[in-house]
C-alpha cells in the first residue's frame, strides 16, 4: 500500500509500516506485520521509533512505505495534552 491510499507494495528489503488510528488519549501504534514497534503521542515519536527500530532512513510525512490510518502526519488528537510546549494553531 501507499502513503494514505493506493496498493502499490513496499520495495522489496523494505517493511511496511502502520501508522494505526489514534486512540482514545491521542497516541497512534506503530507497526511493521504482526510486530509493534512503539506507541506515539506525536510525529517526532514515529520518527524515533524508527530510528530505535533501525529504519530511520526512511522519510516519515512523505515516504510511500507507511500506510497513515485514520489521518496522516499531521493528526494528533490531544496533542497539547502530551507535549504541552506545543500549540495547535
Amino acid at each position: 500500500m501507499t502513503g494514505i491510499t493506493g496498493m502499490t507494495p513496499p520495495p522489496s528489503g523494505f517493511p511496511h509500516i502502520v501508522v494505526h488510528p489514534p486512540a482514545l488519549d491521542g497516541s497512534r501504534r506503530v507497526t511493521t506485520g504482526d510486530e509493534t514497534l512503539g506507541i506515539a503521542s506525536h510525529l517526532d515519536d514515529v520518527v524515533e521509533i524508527l530510528r530505535l527500530a533501525d529504519l530511520d532512513r526512511i522519510e516519515v510525512e512523505e515516504s510511500d512505505l507507511i500506510e497513515w490510518q485514520g489521518g496522516g502526519p499531521e493528526d494528533w488528537p490531544g496533542l497539547s495534552e502530551h507535549h504541552p510546549d506545543r500549540h495547535d494553531p
